[in-house]
């Protein structure tokens, strides 16, 4: 199969789809890979080194998606490049569909197959998200550190205080990898930290493993109010698989919190988890509502690309290798990556994705 790594075009998106190691693999599979000239340079990686392990150099975008028949990426098909996708290509890349009907009814209409990293599902986890999942929860905390600095427009204060004088409080919605990863950051830095969720075994789990400055707590809508009016930063860490992210806080709450508190919305590219929360960009990152600072940017491991390349290149490889081996028929068919089909041939093929926006809904194996 011809399979293409084109150059992300996302605003400050700077990771790519396939590193020297993946390449050399899908080669020695008998694939032929094409990558856009310069694309990895973002993440530190040089057209010759891509060529050192035989992948062949092409000039455009125009050109990775006009001649192969499968193509990997890291974020969703932007506007300029729904045109440029073809009916029966294979697009294996994050989409988070459930986020956007224009992107879903772009591809819907493209005729394409598109795999998403997000959903799949292999031994009841979602690999795919994992890494990149780690990568945001740490930086969550990292950003929100600094959000909380005066001149950023935040309260003033260092997540750990020092001697004598209080530290930051730090709420976290949501228990999974992302909250998981927040915690351990700001639990370091020495955050008085809460997290929720409403699995009790989750909790029970996270109560054995995290430091003494780490508390558990049942989520709920009252719970959640209650633990916001006293955060200093609130990061949210809410994943439904495959689906647009739940509402946790309204914008009524906004008015309960600190002045000069800080939002991490780590969900917003699943819609996001608190109601005044939209996408934003690493150039402009920040908003304020009702005296509260939001940090909204949809993409946060692409200001870390070398490490996130790395990382999920990791993961994704030998499901790309599998997909590219298989084709897309025998992969709807395929109980692991069928998990990932979530639109194939102009039909919806994930349920999570059909009740976002109320359409159609068929299993992968009916489709192709």
């Amino acid at each position: 199969m011809i399979i293409g790594v084109p150059k992300e075009i996302k605003a400050q998106e700077n990771r790519i789809g396939a590193v020297p190691a993946m390449v050399m693999d899908l080669v020695g599979a008998g694939h032929t890979v094409l990558v856009e000239q310069g694309g990895g340079l973002g993440a530190g990686i040089t057209d010759d080194e891509y060529q050192a392990v035989g992948a062949k150099m092409v000039a455009s975008a125009a050109d990775v998606y006009g001649q192969a028949e499968m193509i990997v990426k890291v974020k969703e098909p932007l506007p300029a490049e729904y045109k440029l996708i073809k009916k029966g290509q294979v697009l294996f890349t994050y989409f988070h569909f459930a986020a956007s009907r224009e992107l879903t009814d772009a591809m819907l209409a493209s005729g394409a197959h598109c795999f998403a990293y997000e959903t799949l599902i292999h031994r009841n986890s979602l690999p795919l998200l994992t890494p990149m999942s780690e990568v945001a929860g740490r930086m969550a905390v990292q950003v929100g550190a600094v959000c909380l600095e005066k001149h950023m427009g935040g309260r003033g204060m260092l997540l750990g205080g020092i001697p004598g004088v209080d530290n930051a409080t730090v709420v976290i919605l949501g228990g999974g990898v992302v909250g998981t990863n927040a915690a351990k950051m700001a639990a370091g830095l020495g955050a008085d930290v809460r997290m929720l969720d409403i699995d009790l075994d989750r909790l029970r789990y996270l109560s054995d493993v995290m430091p003494a400055n780490v508390q558990t707590l049942h989520s709920s809508p009252i719970a959640v109010r209650e633990q916001i009016r006293q955060a200093d930063l609130v990061i949210g860490a809410v994943l439904v698989q495959g689906a647009r992210a739940p509402r946790l806080v309204r914008r009524d709450d906004l008015k309960d919190m600190k002045d000069g508190a800080v939002i991490v919305d780590v969900a917003v590219d699943q819609g996001g988890c608190i109601e005044t929360c939209k996408p934003t960009t690493h150039a402009d990152p920040t908003f304020v509502i009702d005296g509260v600072l939001h940090y909204c940017v949809a993409n946060m491991p692409g200001a870390v690309p070398r490490t996130s390349t790395f990382g999920l290149t990791n993961a994704t490889s030998p499901w790309a290798k599998k997909l590219a081996g298989m084709g897309a028929a025998a992969a709807a068919k395929d109980p692991v990556l069928s998990t990932a089909a979530n639109v194939l041939g102009g039909a919806c093929t994930h349920q999570g994705v059909a009740d976002a926006f109320g359409i159609e809904y068929r299993a992968p194996s009916s489709v192709l």
